[in-house]
């Protein structure tokens, strides 16, 4: 089976820094898995560097890499969040956000200047990075009866999944964390089993 929920991501935040002509590009890189993850790191940096001139942006959800979005945040057009992209795509990288902050030095850099700048500073952050491979994964709710246990857990076992979360009640839920190529299996066999219903949350 094609391995179209393997993706690569960085393990952990780091930091790159770029200077020229007393301008200063400080870049963060964070693995993300939503955008209010991006939005909450976006917004820390810009209360923690308020006093910078632009907080620039690029980031890459999902294995697909479909959701993307940069900004230039009031550099010229073009010449600043397209640079920082490109260097997410030449690392062929997702669920991942760089944010480049400058500090302006009173030379203005030109526009090669600048997209030189923003990428050298966001490539310098993704060195200081490891890049790792994830699986994309879903979270699928299983239901069933208390006296179905044993045959549930059975299962659980036998495919070898993660639970993140359960509730034994009369009537019980267990979360589980299954690969995405994975989810439409897990989900048939659950829905044969007599007294059980599976969904995607």
């Amino acid at each position: 089976m094609e391995d179209f929920d393997l993706y690569r991501t960085i393990e952990g935040a780091s930091q790159g820094v770029f200077k020229d002509k007393g301008s200063k590009f400080y870049a963060f890189a964070y693995p993300i898995e939503t955008e209010d993850e991006f939005k909450a790191n976006l917004s820390y940096l810009k209360k923690k560097y308020h006093d910078a001139r632009h907080h620039v942006y690029a980031f890459r959800l999902g294995a697909d890499k479909k959701t993307y979005r940069s900004s230039d945040d009031g550099e010229p057009a073009n010449s600043s969040g397209p640079p920082v992209m490109g260097q997410i795509q030449s690392y062929k990288l997702t669920n991942i956000m760089i944010v480049v902050i400058r500090y302006f030095g009173g030379t203005k850099l030109g526009i090669p200047g600048l997209i030189n700048a923003y990428k050298s500073a966001a490539a310098d952050a993704l060195e200081q990075a490891k890049i790792i491979k994830k699986t994309e994964k879903k979270i699928v709710a299983v239901h069933f009866e208390y006296p179905d246990m044993n045959l549930i857990m059975r299962f659980i076992k036998e495919e070898n999944l993660e639970v993140v979360e359960q509730d034994f009640q009369l009537s019980c839920t267990i979360k589980l964390n299954v690969r995405k190529r994975d989810v439409e299996n897990v989900i048939e066999r659950v829905n044969k089993l007599e007294k059980a219903t599976a969904e995607i949350l």
